[in-house]
């Protein structure tokens, strides 16, 4: 089902890429471009709620967290206080490391079977690459709000100061451009070269990244090859921010190609597993504190049910218990008669 969507998705998308980017009219081009942007937005906003309010309409009764570490017992043991956490605080410094860091990914083993024997080590690229991936990306969306928003805040216009501190040429080369970039390469590359990681990926998991390469291509080109007129792209902007689109005539075909792919990936995020990136928040095996030995977890919608003691049980089993000589908790007085 989800790979029918995929390929709907394409199929949808060429076509309205083309339109935009090439063969649409300048008449055509800002209703066009200006419904996809909300369209984009939209599908994005409304999928991120759904999934978010069904994730989070599960309850979870018991304490589920995955953890690796001692868990808070007698004084004189010793607690892993972010492995095994104890406390709502504990459980909010691990989601924090988990988040910011990786921290569970950091400490992934790769698992060799050589001959007879089994081989352990550790897989540190993956970490390093994920790590590098999602922090260039964010430091590239938050330079991206000097489009959005006017005057531009003094935090983004230092961050992109920070970002571009070698200047290589004019423009300036960014370091998060060309960090995303080597760490997009490097995903793609242990997704084709790693036979175990080929194997499991969907079509799914190679169309994020291919979109993700064709936002970063398109931008490069349009920041080092072809120029565009950036005060026009950020009037651009500034218009669909304020729900009154201006299209300026100077901006190209590249600059519509790399608008719609950047819809088509904000569309396309809250039915893939891109949606991580909310999940994350809301998953009881990280976000809850392991605190079963000293609260007790009851599930709330458990239906009564009748208990049968052991007293009734003995009671309603007397006769064939005695039968079979076992012996009996409670001593049964049979009535006497008198003459």
């Amino acid at each position: 089902m989800r790979n029918k969507a995929i390929v709907a998705l394409l199929v949808a998308a060429v076509p309205a890429c083309a339109g935009i980017a090439v063969g649409a009219s300048p008449a055509l081009r800002l209703p066009l471009s200006a419904f996809v942007c909300y369209a984009a937005c939209a599908a994005f906003l409304v999928g991120i709620c759904v999934r978010v309010l069904r994730w989070a309409s599960v309850p979870v009764p018991f304490r589920i967290p995955a953890t690796c570490g001692q868990q808070k017992s007698l004084p004189w043991i010793k607690t892993a206080r972010l492995d095994n956490p104890f406390t709502g605080w504990a459980a909010a410094a691990r989601m924090g490391t988990e988040i910011l860091f990786f921290r569970s990914l950091f400490r992934n083993t790769q698992t060799q079977v050589t001959g007879a024997r089994t081989i352990f080590s550790e897989s540190r690229w993956l970490w390093m690459g994920a790590l590098a991936f999602h922090w260039s990306l964010l430091l590239i969306v938050l330079r991206h709000l000097r489009l959005f928003v006017e005057p531009v805040p003094a935090a983004v216009l230092w961050l992109e100061q920070l970002d571009s501190c070698f200047q290589v040429g004019i423009p300036r080369v960014c370091i998060s451009d060309m960090v995303f970039i080597a760490a997009l390469c490097f995903l793609l590359w242990r997704r084709f070269s790693e036979a175990a990681v080929r194997h499991i990926s969907l079509l799914s998991d190679y169309l994020a990244l291919w979109l993700l390469a064709g936002v970063a291509g398109t931008g490069m080109l349009m920041r080092h090859v072809s120029r565009v007129d950036v005060a026009g792209v950020k009037q651009f902007a500034l218009g669909l921010a304020t729900f009154s689109p201006v299209l300026p005539a100077a901006v190209g075909a590249l600059f519509f190609a790399h608008l719609f792919l950047v819809c088509a990936l904000v569309a396309y995020i809250p039915g893939s597993k891109l949606m991580h990136l909310g999940g994350v928040w809301l998953s009881p095996t990280r976000n809850l504190a392991n605190n079963s030995r000293a609260v007790r977890h009851i599930n709330p919608w458990n239906q009564p049910v009748k208990t049968h003691s052991y007293a009734e049980w003995e009671a309603e089993y007397r006769d064939k218990l005695q039968a079979a000589e076992i012996p009996l908790e409670e001593t049964h007085v049979e009535p006497t008669h008198s003459n």
